[in-house]
């Protein structure tokens, strides 16, 4: 694959906003197909566009790059036919091996944390300024806000119509009207697919509000409780900055508990355990299967299943999950 390809590859995923992981050959030693330089984009449903390597490493680069998506941690994979633990490099053993040795760098290319805050007050400016110095996508949607208050942002809308902004799981909506269009604001909030929807006001205006949306907008009543109010960790914050600081500090934390619990990382189907190098197989995918004892058995590449077909009582079979 031309270096260019992947470049155009890359830049249109940029473009477009959706992550994915690029995983880059750094070394190899024969016998093996990869060779340093290629490259491959790995999908969060575990589609594979380029090449590292055929046979077993495409199964492992995948898993990883699942991982990677998952805690937003690039690692560096050894793909070996003996191990050798090294700090710092993800090892496998794998004796259905070509016999080489393969080192791939894997690493996430994910969608910056999107603030969307809707209204205009002193804790919104502030928020959206904080925003920006961490580095996140930051929206407003303040009706009467001039652009002036809102230097640098990343879209700037003078309406509470959302439709024209691209609101993902990865969007964190703080509503910060303040008594202008509450109602109007928080319900075009929470009709969004974002997981993150706060709301700044007291409890007293805040259950007000929400009893309202209940009784009128014909949003389910489970999606409302998961408004967040009091909005940001309990800091004992005082002035605007200290609250617009809290709610940061709570979107923080909330995206690191995330990657956290990603070690349950995506899988790609029902899976089993090739039964010679150990690599857990995608059963719905794999052309590699043999029968036995009245059970199938399933393997990452036609090499494994060559070895268990001629002495299959030398491994154990392992049954699909």
């Amino acid at each position: 694959m031309m270096f260019d390809q992947f470049l155009k590859k890359a830049a249109e995923l940029l473009a477009k906003g959706e992550p994915f992981v690029t995983a880059s050959v750094v070394r190899f030693q024969g016998p093996i197909s990869g060779k340093p330089g290629d490259k491959a984009i790995i999908f969060p449903d575990g589609r594979i566009w380029g090449w590292i390597g055929g046979g077993c490493a495409q199964p492992v680069v995948i898993k990883e790059a699942l991982k990677a998506l998952a805690d937003g941690r690039a690692r560096l994979v050894r793909i070996s036919p003996a191990s050798a633990p090294e700090s710092g490099i993800v090892d496998y053993t794998m004796t259905c091996h070509s016999g080489g040795i393969l080192d791939v760098y894997i690493e996430p290319v994910l969608q910056k944390p999107h603030i969307l805050i809707m209204g205009r007050s002193p804790i919104a400016q502030t928020l959206a300024l904080l925003g920006r110095a961490v580095h996140y996508q930051v929206s407003v949607a303040a009706p009467g806000a001039d652009s002036e208050q809102f230097p640098e942002v990343d879209t700037f809308l003078t309406d509470l119509d959302l439709r024209q902004l691209k609101v993902t799981h990865e969007t964190f909506i703080v509503v910060l009207t303040q008594g202008e269009g509450d109602e109007e604001a928080l319900e075009q909030a929470v009709k969004t697919g974002a997981a993150y929807v706060a709301f700044v006001a007291s409890r007293v205006k805040a259950r007000k509000v929400l009893e309202s949306l209940r009784r009128e907008s014909g949003v389910a009543p489970e999606r409302l409780n998961q408004v967040r109010s009091p909005a940001g960790l309990d800091i004992r914050a005082a002035s605007p900055e200290e609250v617009a600081i809290s709610i940061l500090a709570e979107i923080i934390q909330l995206r690191g508990a995330r990657a956290e619990s990603a070690a349950e990382f995506p899988t790609l189907g029902r899976n089993a355990k090739d039964p010679v190098c150990g690599m857990s197989v995608d059963v719905d995918s794999t052309k590699y299967k043999s029968e036995r004892h009245g059970s199938m058995v399933y393997f990452c590449c036609a090499g494994c299943k060559q070895a268990f077909d001629s002495q299959p009582g030398n491994y154990a079979i392992s049954v699909s999950a």
